[in-house]
Parts: C-alpha cells; structure tokens; sequence
C-alpha cells in the first residue's frame, strides 16, 4: 500500500459532509415548524383585546339595554362595535341601534377611549326600544379592517 495514495483518497470525506448537512437542515426544519406550532410565529400579529362586558336590559316603557366595560384592555371606541338582530323595534334593520361604539349612545367620544366603566345605552324609546328577544355583540374590529373578534355576547329574556 502506497502511503502517498493514502492521502490522495477522499472518497469518505464526501458521505460524511453530507449525512452532517442533511442533519443541520432537519434540525433548523423542525425548530422552525416547531415555533409555528407552539405560537410563537404569531406574535408579528397585532394582538386581540382582552376586555369583559356586562350587560343590563330594562323592560317595560324603557326597553334599553345598557353595556358597561368592566374591565380588561383599554379599547378605541372607532375599533368597537354593537352588532345585533331584533334591534329596532322588530323591523329587521337595526339601524338605530347598532354601530361603533359612540354611533349607539356610548358614554365617550370618539377622541376619547373605552375603558373600565364606560357605557353604552341602546333603545330609544321614539324607536320602540331594545325588543326583548335580541340578540347582541361587542365586536372588536381594527381600523384597518384586517383583524375582528367578539368579544362580548347577550341574548335577550325573550330570545
């Protein structure tokens, strides 16, 4: 055996880089789907606000339903929103009743913002009032139209 061909011979240096390569690529594969999976790939994302509502119906001549921010995350009134079915009077359109939070009778302006305490009061009474089978939503929608969640939800004694 020639000791010169012996160091001339790199038939195994090549399986070995690639079986090490092959390696390295699964492992950055894997972590990265991993990061996906367990959520941290969704942290770029503009988060949900976190915020409770209370709702308090009256009956009988008022027929208005109140809705307090009790606590959580501090909203944009542009960024909340009533939506609900059986809102005006039974007519289907709901219009007067339904809205961004200052449109439907909420207690700051649309320069201020929704914290804990603020209130919107639905149901006028020249409209005929809340119904008392509705059904209403807070939804949270960004400005940009590109995000939305509910974030509160009632129903009516009637519904």
């Amino acid at each position: 055996m020639d000791l010169k061909e012996l160091f001339r011979d790199d038939d195994a240096v090549s399986p070995v880089i690639g079986v090490i390569l092959m390696v390295a690529i699964t492992v950055i594969l894997a972590a990265v789907i991993a990061s996906f999976v367990l959520g941290l790939g969704d942290q770029a994302q503009q988060a949900t606000p976190q915020a409770s509502f209370s709702f308090d119906y009256e009956g009988g001549e008022q027929r208005a339903l109140t809705i307090t921010h009790d606590g959580g995350d501090t909203i944009s009134p542009n960024e909340l929103y009533v939506r609900g079915s059986n809102m005006d009077n039974n007519t289907g359109t709901g219009a007067s009743n339904t809205g961004d939070w200052t449109s439907v009778g909420g207690s700051v302006n649309s320069d201020s913002e929704v914290t804990a305490g603020s209130s919107a009061r639905l149901g006028d009474t020249a409209d005929g009032g809340v119904p008392s089978d509705y059904n209403v939503r807070v939804v949270y929608e960004t400005q940009e139209g590109d995000n939305s969640a509910t974030l509160a939800q009632d129903s009516g004694p009637d519904a």
